[in-house]
């Protein structure tokens, strides 16, 4: 693994883990400002719970966990999908800045919605990095051009030793072995 790797994975999740826990600790701070992002979602996907302050602790509970993972390189593609999924609702959520009156606000939550947005982009690369291995992909791909190789050439020797094998098959029939 590389050492760019090695130091920019826990100091991508660092921030998850500290975010993470400050939500699992205190969601009441959190869930009014959730609430209508926490609406809209839960309405779509069932399986959430209705409390937002529930909510919002599981949110802090799946970037604790994916964090601490991707810092330790355990799962990473995984994990900074979790936390790139974690990340879009808790970005709506939190950083409206087009609906801010007040321009010093508007100006602060704007930097921290972009802020949001570029570490979305590193955790999309990082869930696309395979580390050096080819993806899965790229494997399936490449075996199946192998296949498809391998078996243009049996084609090829069986044509090439056909006439031959015939021929033998021919001598031997007519001398009764």
């Amino acid at each position: 693994m590389s050492l760019l790797r090695v130091i920019g994975r826990p100091m991508l999740a660092s921030m998850f883990v500290v975010g993470g826990l400050s939500s699992l600790r205190d969601p009441r701070r959190v869930a009014p400002v959730a609430e209508p992002v926490v609406r809209a979602v839960t309405e779509r996907i069932s399986v959430l719970p209705d409390d937002t302050e529930r909510v919002v602790r599981l949110n802090g509970a799946v970037q604790v966990v994916s964090g601490v993972l991707l810092g330790l390189g355990r799962c990473p593609r995984l994990s900074a999908l979790a936390l790139a999924a974690t990340l879009v609702p808790t970005t709506l959520a939190a950083h409206r800045y087009w609906e801010v009156e007040d321009p010093a606000d508007r100006a602060q939550q704007r930097v921290h919605f972009f802020k949001n947005v570029s570490m979305l982009g590193g955790l999309l690369i990082t869930a696309d990095d395979t580390g050096s291995a080819p993806s899965l992909l790229w494997r399936g791909r490449h075996a199946a051009q192998d296949l498809r190789h391998d078996a243009c050439l049996v084609r090829r020797s069986v044509r090439a030793t056909a006439p031959t094998a015939a021929a033998v098959g021919s001598g031997r029939a007519k001398l009764g072995i």
